[in-house]
């Protein structure tokens, strides 16, 4: 079948032709906009690499590689480039690290048991090419806290209610008691005192309230908070019999010293006091 020419194109350009060299055209646009192939493993960076970890709860550093092929995939602690795992081995004599990775999967994660806030740092996920590429990864260690709001010292109206709040932040579970103690003696509830109550609420934050009723000269002195997974906190409570808060301080019956600006002006007339004499 011989070749049939298009009326209005240059001599010797045929239909044929034209077609051909469009869809060569149509080709290369086609590849331009396909992307490379990956060669070579890679890190999946939508794995977070920021990891807050709390003090004495088993700690996970997460980390995913694509396309490993024959390599290997290694965990490095920055602080003294110690390498932690290789694989699935542990290459360290600390045996709260560990490597946890299930067969054929692209995950490859660090496990740290009871860590310590000493263990904040970077650590390096690495792959064995040449040279080794890295993905670091962020770990934060938080320790539990304690604090008695508004200390460390407090004033309270003779006859008014005592209110301690206590809390107790990052601890790895909430805290099984927390108690309190007044001059380092327990507090006790069921005194004929009277008046004096606890409440508590255990969360991610625990909280724990001591109310003390009618209060008087004898519940002066310092108050602890201890719960029994976390370090106690203390303040000093002051019980005001019509006092101002500042003489509690300078202690009741002191003068108050004069203002700098009375000072200054007695000196200048004694100067010329002194100097009409002479």
């Amino acid at each position: 079948m011989g070749l049939h020419y298009v009326l209005g194109e240059p001599f010797g350009f045929c239909k044929h032709e034209k077609d051909t060299t469009a869809s060569r055209k149509f080709l290369q646009e086609f590849l331009q906009d396909i992307p490379p192939p990956i060669i070579g493993p890679v890190f999946d960076k939508t794995v977070p690499n920021n990891v807050t970890g709390l003090v004495g709860r088993t700690a996970y550093l997460h980390c995913r590689v694509k396309n490993l092929g024959n390599r290997t995939v290694s965990w490095i602690r920055h602080r003294d480039i110690h390498l932690l795992t290789a694989g699935r081995y542990t290459y360290t004599s600390d045996q709260r690290f560990e490597a946890i990775h299930e067969p054929h999967s692209e995950n490859w994660s660090l496990r740290i048991k009871y860590p310590q806030k000493k263990d904040s740092g970077i650590y390096e996920c690495q792959i064995s090419t040449t040279p080794p590429i890295g993905h670091p990864v962020y770990l934060t260690v938080l320790e539990p806290t304690t604090e008695i709001l508004g200390g460390p010292e407090l004033f309270i109206d003779q006859g008014s209610t005592i209110n301690l709040t206590c809390l107790v932040q990052f601890a790895p579970e909430p805290p099984p008691t927390v108690g309190w103690t007044h001059e380092k003696q327990p507090i006790n509830f069921d005194s004929p005192r009277g008046g004096i109550s606890l409440v508590t609420e255990k969360g991610s934050t625990t909280s724990s309230r001591l109310l003390i009723q009618k209060a008087s000269s004898s519940d002066t002195g310092y108050y602890s908070c201890d719960p029994s997974n976390a370090n106690s906190a203390t303040v000093r409570v002051h019980i005001l019999n019509g006092e101002h808060p500042a003489a509690m301080h300078h202690g009741q019956g002191s003068i108050p010293l004069c203002p700098p600006i009375v000072s200054a002006m007695i000196v200048p007339f004694l100067l010329i006091f002194t100097a009409r004499d002479l």
